[in-house]
């Protein structure tokens, strides 16, 4: 996992979200979330 996927993974268990609803407040879907925390990088 990389770095920023940490960091997300991190924001969601502190705040009590999923990766759906992580995905709702950003706008993206939430295999986009999961792709993140596992160190993909965003779609262009």
């Amino acid at each position: 996992m990389s770095v920023i996927g940490k960091q997300i993974k991190k924001y969601c268990t502190k705040k009590g979200l999923t990766q759906e609803q992580l995905g709702q407040l950003l706008g993206v879907t939430t295999q986009a979330v999961s792709k993140w925390e596992r160190g993909g990088t965003p779609d262009a």
